[in-house]
């Protein structure tokens, strides 16, 4: 069944596009396009955000995981190394927080009308990819080499099936988000 997207580019745009505003939905629904819920995670006042994105974890390991399972779908890890994650986490952290917002909340905030985000983050995220591409043919023949970790996952280091990592990683975070809500966080 989902093989057969991979010839039809109209339908998996479609796909996207339902999905990403089912993403922005949810995460409007959650409060996380809020600029006051997002300072106050960063301030650990209000742990919405880390609910959200640990449920979402949650959801997506176990379907994900199910759907290769039933062959239904393929997984392609992509290389990484420490530099890559360190660029990553520069301009990640850079433009979280200068605006207060990720590039996910950027697109919900966006849709329900917050200026801000509209503004500060389009532009934001226009200006540092514009920055990247400038500058990614230095990056990468430099610092994004180092520590190249290639596309190892922990099933394939410690030599499991996937479920002997998936379940007990999906057991912790249900633990995690129980003693999240029974402390009020």
């Amino acid at each position: 069944m989902l093989k057969g997207l991979h010839s039809r580019r109209p339908a998996q745009l479609l796909i996207g596009l339902l999905l990403g505003i089912a993403f922005g939905f949810l995460l409007q629904r959650g409060g996380a396009t809020r600029y006051d819920v997002i300072i106050g995670q960063l301030l650990l006042e209000d742990f919405t955000v880390v609910k959200i994105m640990l449920a979402a974890v949650v959801v997506g390991a176990l379907g994900v995981h199910l759907m290769k399972s039933l062959g239904l779908a393929e997984l392609h890890v992509k290389p990484g190394s420490v530099g890559t994650s360190l660029v990553g986490g520069l301009i990640f952290g850079a433009g979280f927080a200068t605006l207060g917002y990720c590039p996910g909340t950027i697109a919900g905030a966006v849709g329900q009308g917050s200026m801000d985000a509209l503004v500060g983050g389009v532009v934001g995220i226009l200006i540092g990819s514009g920055v990247l591409a400038a500058l990614y043919p230095r990056l990468a023949r430099g610092v994004m080499n180092v520590g190249d970790f290639g596309d190892a996952t922990l099933p394939r280091l410690f030599k499991v099936n996937e479920w002997v990592v998936v379940v007990p990683v999906v057991g912790l975070i249900i633990l995690i988000l129980w003693w999240l809500e029974s402390a009020g966080l």
